[in-house]
């Protein structure tokens, strides 16, 4: 299969428990090309902070690092990074350790409740449906073409889920879902995975931090691992749909909470 993601700079290949997921980091910094301008840049680095792959502390990728991996000159990001401290969610530190840094009252929980808030109860269930038919039909071909080697690895990372902290677990979930994905072994599916997931990764967050369902969601993907390592596509595709159910319907009773 085909490199899903380019890393951005030699920090960026440093492994921690804790980091942004590659293949999520691929979704977000992809190449913006002739389209790009200062607006597009920031609003994607915008997107990138308040679903959360960008945290509160954070230093971001040097401007000739982000202009190569989003395809744009120098100073179309220095124009969005201007705009972003203007906006108050990036800083700029001088000197040896210095450059661009999240934030720190940059929280993507506040981002999400007031997405949830200003949403209609149509657009969240309609986000639900995208998100369900797109990953269920991809979950339902990785069971007829995974093999056990491949699915043994991403249990391997489910493993680890209990050692972590509510962030770091929120950000293994979303790997595994995208891991997943890719044992569809379409590069073209797996690269639309990364867009829904980052998409739909601040609401999950929200709900695991508001009701606590770390371990429901945790126990779906569970399941779901298991319908494509025993080849059962419809169980897989399922699984996958009722986890996006109760998502959807945990977004839509916080709703009626913070509304």
């Amino acid at each position: 299969m085909e490199s899903l993601s380019t890393p951005l700079t030699a920090q960026d290949s440093e492994a921690r428990q804790d980091a942004t997921p590659h293949r999520l980091q691929g979704a977000l910094f992809q190449p913006i090309g002739d389209e790009g301008r200062a607006e597009l840049v920031e609003r994607r680095l915008v997107d990138a902070i308040t679903r959360g792959h960008l945290r509160a502390g954070e230093r971001l990728p040097s401007e000739s690092d982000l202009s190569r991996s989003l395809g744009v000159a120098p100073v179309t990001v220095r124009e969005a990074l201007l705009a972003m401290r203007g906006r108050g969610l990036v800083i700029t530190k001088r000197g040896r350790n210095g450059g661009s840094f999240v934030a720190e009252h940059a929280d993507p929980l506040s981002f999400a409740r007031e997405a949830v808030r200003t949403s209609s109860r149509l657009a969240l269930r309609d986000l639900g449906a995208h998100y369900a038919a797109i990953t269920g039909a991809c979950v339902r071909l990785a069971a007829r073409r995974a093999d056990a080697s491949e699915t043994q690895q991403v249990r391997r990372r489910m493993e680890r889920l209990t050692e972590l902290d509510q962030e770091q677990q929120r950000r293994l979930l979303d790997d595994v879902q995208i891991e997943l994905v890719a044992l569809s072994q379409s590069a073209r599916l797996t690269r639309e995975q990364m867009k829904l997931q980052a998409e739909l990764s601040p609401y999950l967050r929200l709900v695991a931090h508001e009701v606590e369902n770390h371990r429901s969601q945790a126990a779906h993907l569970a399941a779901v691992l298991d319908a494509v390592e025993g080849g059962d596509a419809e169980t897989a595709g399922r699984r996958t749909e009722l986890m996006v159910t109760e998502t959807i319907e945990a977004l839509i009773e916080l709703q009626t909470k913070i509304s």
